[in-house]
């Protein structure tokens, strides 16, 4: 199904593993009901997750130790 234009794409970039301590994706960044429920919320509610999103990034960072790749980088 095409997105509507206009509409915000999901950023879901196939790497789908929830982080036991932060419950959220390690791929996207979303919790697991933002996921769920990502093809029923109207676009400002999608944007409003997305700006979200850099901060969730920098949790998982500080949660690794500063470690930013993956296994082996």
């Amino acid at each position: 199904m095409a997105e509507a234009e206009g509409a915000i794409a999901s950023p879901c970039i196939r790497v789908c593993v929830v982080h036991p301590a932060a419950r959220i994706c390690v791929g996207c960044h979303r919790t697991i009901d933002e996921i769920a429920a990502w093809g029923q919320l109207d676009p400002a509610a999608r944007a409003a997750i997305m700006a979200e999103l850099p901060g969730r990034r920098a949790l998982l960072r500080q949660r690794r130790g500063g470690r930013t790749g993956r296994a082996g980088g």
